[in-house]
């Protein structure tokens, strides 16, 4: 058997892009993508009826596009917000999008555990079951701000709450015995190390976006250890990274990035795609990875980022015990 030089082609166009970063992760690198021979199929249509969707941080920029993509592929759509006036707004803008849809509303702050706790006794009370659960809640405070229950914010935004909200939906999550949870991190991680012995940013002057970018660190991290806990219920797990999205979040956090970079950033439609594909593909993605534009990629690109097993093992312990749950796996 010969090798397609096509295909092999497609491969060598695809980590090239990656490994440029701007390449990748503008919209160039992902209109580029779709035309080589190795991008994935997109989900057929209908690919989620009958299935329950989550997604938190659903007013804006992402999320909203998340949100709209899940229920363009039949799912039935749950938004997760700070401020219900906003979230009634977006809803009703999704409905006019697709109104056949079918879009709840919930108030969570996903920062706050008990805010959390919460909202997950309500949820199980309405719903039995819940088939994709995506993590998009995102801040990058410009000062050092901490939760209601005093953890750095980033951290409590993108590891903490995600990790219990996570934790307490599971016996939903358990039901069809495929679900699927989407981390939606950052490649901004890929200049932190694992902050196994500051994780809540307490030493040295405190950066917005290296909090961020720490955090999102710790979301893949995670993902063997994640994928170990929740296979066993047939709980799938992935973290994927959207490239340079033209959002609000950036433009409003990280303004000269955003004028400098705006004509090459993505729109909502190019971040969200690999959630949705994550989501709804068949056969199942492989659990426990980094993905962007529809392929895995690598967690590390320098040797200096990558942690050991004791380091993860540390950091993952660190959660458990500040979240409340028992951290065997």
């Amino acid at each position: 058997m010969t090798a397609d030089p096509r295909g092999l082609g497609a491969w060598l166009v695809d980590a090239a892009l990656d490994r440029s970063v701007v390449g990748g992760y503008s919209k160039f690198g992902y209109a580029m993508r779709r035309r080589l021979s190795n991008w994935p199929d997109d989900p057929p249509a209908g690919a989620l009826v009958g299935r329950e969707a989550l997604v938190t941080g659903a007013s804006s920029g992402l999320g909203k596009q998340s949100c709209a993509d899940l229920a363009g592929l039949g799912a039935r759509v749950h938004l997760v917000v700070r401020n219900l006036q906003k979230g009634e707004v977006v809803r009703r803008e999704l409905l006019e999008q697709l109104p056949d849809s079918e879009f709840v509303l919930w108030r969570c702050d996903v920062s706050d555990l008990r805010d959390v706790e919460r909202f997950c006794q309500e949820y199980a009370a309405e719903s039995g079951r819940l088939d994709v659960l995506v993590h998009n809640a995102g801040v990058m405070p410009a000062q050092r701000t901490e939760s209601a229950q005093g953890h750095e914010l980033a951290m409590a935004t993108h590891v903490l709450g995600p990790l219990r909200l996570t934790e307490s939906l599971r016996p939903q999550l358990a039901v069809s015995g495929s679900s699927r949870v989407v981390l939606v991190t950052s490649g901004g991680m890929y200049a932190q190390q694992l902050p196994v012995t500051d994780p809540e940013y307490r030493r040295g002057g405190y950066h917005g976006a290296t909090a961020y970018a720490r955090s999102k660190r710790v979301q893949v991290a995670l993902l063997p250890v994640l994928t170990r806990r929740w296979s066993a219920d047939g709980i799938s797990v992935h973290a994927m990274h959207p490239g340079w999205a033209n959002t609000p979040g950036v433009a409003d956090s990280l303004p000269l990035f955003h004028r400098v970079t705006r004509p090459i950033l993505r729109d909502n439609s190019e971040g969200a795609d690999t959630t949705a594909w994550l989501a709804a593909a068949e056969p199942p993605p492989p659990s426990g990875m980094l993905w962007q534009d529809r392929r895995p990629r690598p967690e590390h690109v320098v040797p200096w980022t990558k942690e050991t097993e004791s380091a993860q093992q540390s950091m993952w312990q660190w959660c458990a015990l500040t979240v409340g749950i028992e951290s065997a796996n």
